[in-house]
This record gives structure tokens, sequence and C-alpha cells, in this order.
């Protein structure tokens, strides 16, 4: 029989590049379609690159003829929350009308799986931690907006072709590195936490800032749900698993259900790596909730996702293996 094709836009980024390493890893034929503006090539450990970007439909007609993939996971998008603020109008073409591009095409192909990479930024500050599906979408900023529109197209698009099957993942603080150390992290202006506080120890900035300490959180600074990069790879293959057997369309969260404070963090950091940094405690950022955890129930109890590295420790070990390569 024919390996199953499995269709990756986005798979020399971060998370999509651990998805294609697994994919491959587990013997799927993938085929990465990334237009490298924040991936790397050398990241793409399985299978062949098309660079190439979403807003070039013919290209991109041209590689899904060929390729004929069975599922599709779509990765490519901006993230980043602050720009996202000052640059709406692009933000919304980006990850919103490429993605509707991407789907009319794969409608008119009668591709019919379809596995969506969204984000915790869909609750925006959410009453109920541990956050569950259900949690109304009310995003702050119109980086989470823009995931918001294309999961409400997939539901009507479900809804209008019954043979028509997505998944989508909302992913909350993804952390962590390969554990063999040959993929991780790259962004070219790190703002995570955990990767912040990492290019502090370094040395690469002087100092590490703490935005708010009055939070009504044990210690005063927000709470975060941190899941390691592998474990969420892993959830994606459950979800085409999922598809695969007929399952029907689905939301799930991606999470470990329990969360660190910033405080935690750094100073896990600063035992993981053996610097004592500088760290300078500031005011609150505009739009930061005070906890952001996830109810993961659904996902493990529907598709049997059991998470392998729910330890902080061995996220940022990880990381930072990983980081002292660059």
């Amino acid at each position: 029989m024919d390996k199953e094709r499995i269709f990756v836009t986005g798979g020399a980024g971060y998370i999509g590049s651990h998805v294609v390493k697994l994919l491959g890893e587990q013997g799927y034929e993938v085929l990465t379609y990334d237009n490298l503006s924040s991936g790397h090539r050398e990241a793409v450990l399985h299978g062949d690159l098309v660079e190439g970007d979403l807003a070039d439909l013919g290209l991109l007609k041209k590689t899904l003829d060929t390729f004929r993939p069975d599922t599709v996971m779509h990765f490519a998008a901006w993230i980043r929350v602050e720009e996202s603020v000052h640059r709406p109008v692009e933000y919304y073409r980006n990850n919103a009308v490429n993605t509707l591009n991407l789907l009319e095409l794969l409608v008119k192909r009668d591709i019919k799986r379809f596995i969506f990479s969204s984000t915790a930024a869909v609750y925006g500050m959410p009453e109920t931690i541990p956050v569950p599906e259900s949690a109304p979408l009310e995003p702050i900023n119109p980086y989470g907006s823009s995931k918001v529109v294309t999961e409400r197209v997939l539901k009507d698009l479900a809804s209008a072709r019954e043979d028509f099957r997505y998944v989508s993942l909302r992913y909350f603080n993804v952390a962590g590195a390969d554990g063999e150390g040959r993929i991780g992290q790259r962004y070219r202006e790190a703002t995570h936490l955990i990767t912040r506080a990492l290019k502090t120890a370094k040395g690469e900035f002087d100092k590490l800032q703490i935005f708010g300490t009055d939070y009504d959180t044990p210690d005063g600074t927000c709470i975060r749900d941190y899941i390691h990069v592998d474990d969420l790879a892993a959830a994606h293959l459950s979800a085409m698993e999922h598809l695969n057997r007929g399952g029907r369309s689905e939301v799930y969260n991606c999470g470990y259900g329990h969360g660190y404070t910033v405080r935690e963090v750094v100073e896990k950091v600063k035992e993981v790596t053996g610097v004592d940094f500088r760290v300078e405690e500031t005011g609150r950022r505009e739009g930061d909730a005070a906890a952001l955890v996830a109810d993961s129930s659904k996902i493990s109890r529907e598709l049997g996702w059991k998470p392998l590295h729910d330890d902080l420790g061995y996220i940022i070990r990880t990381a930072w293996d990983w980081e002292r390569k660059l």
C-alpha cells in the first residue's frame, strides 16, 4: 500500500517542524510548504520542502495537484500578539484570508481531512480556569481573532460538506525542543518567557523583565500552562488518526491542565542553567490574563492522548540544550 501523504504548511517553523519530524519517524510521506519567513530549511528533517507562500495560488495549486495529499496540517501563520495589534489588516490577510484560499483549493480537490493550528488566544481573558473548549471565544487581539475566523469557517464548511472533517487544536504555551537536539525554537525576536529567560542566561539580554507582580495568584505573577513541543506534535498525530478512523470534526485544547507562575519558571530556568541572571520587575502589560490553564481532559478522553513530558525541568533542559547549540 502507498504511504499516507501529509501536506504540512509552515512545516519549517517551530511547531510544524516537530510534527514533520514525528510524521517522518512514523513512516508517513510528508511534504512541507513554507515561505521560510520565520521557518528554516534545515529544520525539515523528513520529506521534501517546497518554498512557497500561501498567497501564491499558482504554486499552491501545482503543489497540491502533484503531491495529492490525504490530509493537510496547517501551521502557517503569523503569531506575534503585539505585532498583530499594530498590523491587524496584514494579520487577517495572512492568517485568515490565506487559510480561506487554502480551504477553497482543498474542497475543489476533494481533500477531506484538515488539522488546524489554533491557539488559547481565542479565549481572551477567560473567567473559568482551567479553560474548557466550551468557554466563550472572546479574543482580545487581532491574532486571536484571526484564528477564531478560521475556526468558524471550518465549522461552517464541515456543516455544509458532510465528507469534510477537521480537528482544531488550541495550543497553550508551547516550549521545549527535540530531545535529541536536532530542532528547536528559532524565532528571530524571542518573546516567550522560557526562551527569553534562556537567552538572558546566555548573556544575549542584560536582564529579564517580569510584567506584573500584583495578580491574584500565589506569588502575584501570571500563571501559564506550558506544554512540551513533542507532546504537542503527538497530539497532531492523535488528531489525524481520529479523522482516519472516521471521527467527527472536533476542537481540542492542548496543555497539561496545570500551570506555573512567572517567578516559578524564572527560578527553574536559573536552576537548570546554573546562571543567576538579572531580573527586573515592572508593571503589567495590557491584555495579560492572570491565569491561562487548559482543561485538556477532552483530548485525553476522546483521542487517548497521553503526554510524556509533563515536567517543567525537562521542558527547560531541552530548550536550554538547543539554545546553546544556536
